[in-house]
C-alpha cells in the first residue's frame, strides 16, 4: 500500500511539475523518481542499479530516434520530396477540391519524417500562398493538416511512438505493425474528409487559373543541399529501408544508424556538408532522443523498486472484472481528448505503465494498451494540443486563431481516432 502511494505521488508531482513548468521534462523525468525512491528506503546503489536497467531497456529506441531523424531529415535536404511537392501543386491549380486533397496527400508524404515541425514548415510554406489565392477558409489548411500530420505520427520514429515503445519495453514490429490497417483506415477518413471540404469550397468559390513554383520559394542553403541526380538512389533507398522495417527482417536502430550514414555519405561526400546537415538537425535530435534516455531512469526506477505493481494491483482491485477487457478500447477513445490535458512525457511515461500493468493483471496484453494510445494520444491529438509547441507554429504560420482551429478541428479528428479504434478492434490489434 506504502509503495502503491508513493508510486502514484511520484507521477502526480511528475505532471503537476511539467504542466506547471516548474521543471523541464528531463530534468522531472531523472530527479522525482530519484527522490521518492528514497523517500521509500532504497539507497543510491539500488536506484542506480534500477536507472541503468531503465537506460539498458531503452537504449535500442533512443538510438532508433536519433538516426531515424536524422535520416528522413536528410532525405528531405536533398530533395527528394520535391518532385512530388511540384507535381502536387501543379495538379491542383486553382481547383480548391484538388488543392485539399493535395494538401492531405502531401502532408502525409512530407511526415514521414515524423518531425511535426519541419512538416508544418514545408506544406504551410507551399500551399499557404495557394489558399490565399484562391481565398480557401485557412482552417481548412490547418484542419486537414493537423489531421494528415497526427495520423503519420504513428510511424514508430516519431516522438510519441518512440515513447509508447520505450515504456512499453518492445519494438515497432509488436507496437506498429499491429496499427497498420488501423492507419490506412484513418487515411482513408482524412482523405474523405478533404474531399468533403473540398466539395464545399469548390461549391463556394469555383475554379481559378493561377501560377505557383515551388522552387521559386527556396532559400540559398535549401538549393545548396539539394541532390536532384541522385534522386533514384535516394528513392530506392529509402522504399528498401521501410520495407525492411515493417517485414523485421533488420533490427530497427541498426537498420537507421547503417541508413543514415549511407544516405549522408553517397548525397555529402564533402564533410563540410555532412556537418551541415548534422548542424542543422543535431538540436532537435539531442532533445527528443535525450529525453528517452531520461525517461528510461523514470519507468527504470518506477519498475525496479516495484511501485508500478504496487500501483497496478491498487487499480486490479477498483475494477470489476467483467468489464476490464473494455480497457484497451476505452483507452483508445479517451486517447485523443487526453492530448488536451496531458503532454506526450506525462501520458507515455506516468498512465500508459499503470495501464498496461492492470491490463497486465487481467490477462490482457500490455502491448494493446500501447496501440490503443497511440489512436489518438499525441498523434492525431497533438496538432489541436495547446501542450505542443509545434500547434502554435500550425496556427502562427496559418495565421488563425487557436481557439478556432481547436473548435474546427476537434470533431474531425475525433472522428479518425473513432476509425482507427474500430479498425483496430476488426484486425485484432486491440481486442474487446
Amino acid at each position: 500500500m506504502i509503495l502503491a502511494l508513493l508510486g502514484f505521488s511520484t507521477i502526480a508531482v511528475f505532471l503537476v511539475l511539467i504542466m506547471t513548468k516548474r521543471m523541464s521534462v528531463m530534468t522531472a523525468l531523472v530527479l522525482t523518481p530519484i527522490i521518492f525512491g528514497l523517500i521509500a528506503g532504497f539507497n543510491p546503489t539500488e536506484l542506480g542499479k534500477f536507472g541503468l536497467d531503465g537506460i539498458k531497456q531503452v537504449a535500442p529506441t533512443g538510438i532508433l530516434l536519433m538516426f531515424a531523424v536524422l535520416y528522413f531529415a536528410t532525405m528531405l535536404d536533398t530533395g527528394l520530396f520535391d518532385p512530388v511537392i511540384a507535381f502536387i501543386i501543379k495538379s491542383v491549380k486553382g481547383d480548391p477540391l484538388k488543392v485539399i486533397i493535395g494538401t492531405a496527400i502531401l502532408t502525409m508524404i512530407v511526415h514521414l519524417d515524423g518531425d511535426g515541425t519541419a512538416t508544418f514548415m514545408i506544406v504551410l510554406s507551399a500551399f499557404l500562398p495557394i489558399y490565399k489565392q484562391l481565398k480557401i477558409n485557412r482552417l481548412i489548411l490547418t484542419t486537414i493538416v493537423a489531421l494528415s500530420v497526427g495520423l503519420l505520427h504513428l510511424v514508430p520514429w516519431s516522438g510519441t511512438s518512440a515513447r509508447a515503445i520505450s515504456t512499453l519495453k518492445s519494438d515497432a514490429v509488436h507496437i506498429f505493425n499491429p496499427n497498420i490497417p488501423a492507419i490506412i483506415g484513418g487515411i482513408i477518413w482524412v482523405l474523405f474528409v478533404a474531399y468533403h471540404f473540398g466539395k464545399k469550397e469548390r461549391n463556394r468559390l469555383g475554379i481559378i487559373d493561377f501560377e505557383y513554383n515551388h522552387q521559386d520559394e527556396l532559400n540559398e542553403e535549401q538549393r545548396h543541399l539539394r541532390r536532384p541526380k541522385l534522386l533514384i538512389f535516394n528513392a530506392i533507398l529509402t522504399i528498401s529501408l521501410i520495407t525492411i522495417l515493417i517485414k523485421g527482417w533488420v533490427p530497427a536502430s541498426a537498420l537507421f544508424v547503417t541508413t543514415s550514414m549511407i544516405a549522408l555519405l553517397i548525397n555529402y561526400p564533402k564533410i563540410a556538408d555532412q556537418q551541415k546537415v548534422l548542424k542543422g538537425h543535431g538540436t532537435n535530435i539531442f532533445l527528443v532522443s535525450s529525453m528517452i534516455f531520461a525517461a528510461g531512469i523514470f519507468s527504470g526506477i518506477l519498475t525496479g523498486s516495484k511501485m508500478i505493481d504496487a500501483m497496478a494491483n491498487s487499480l486490479v482491485s477498483l475494477i470489476p472484472e467483467q468489464h476490464a477487457n473494455l480497457l484497451p478500447t476505452l483507452t483508445a477513445l479517451t486517447s485523443l481528448p487526453a492530448s488536451i490535458l496531458f503532454t506526450p512525457d506525462a501520458f507515455y511515461f506516468g498512465v500508459v505503465p499503470i495501464l498496461s500493468q492492470t491490463a497486465n493483471q487481467f490477462g490482457i496484453d500490455s502491448l494493446e494498451i500501447g496501440r490503443a494510445a497511440l489512436l489518438g494520444q499525441m498523434t492525431v491529438g497533438f496538432p489541436i494540443s495547446p501542450l505542443t509547441a509545434s500547434t502554435f507554429l500550425l496556427v502562427g504560420l496559418a495565421e488563425v486563431d487557436l481557439g478556432e482551429h481547436q473548435r474546427f478541428t476537434f470533431k474531425w479528428a475525433f472522428g479518425t481516432t473513432i476509425v482507427m479504434t474500430i479498425v483496430a478492434l476488426l484486425t485484432g490489434s486491440i481486442h474487446i
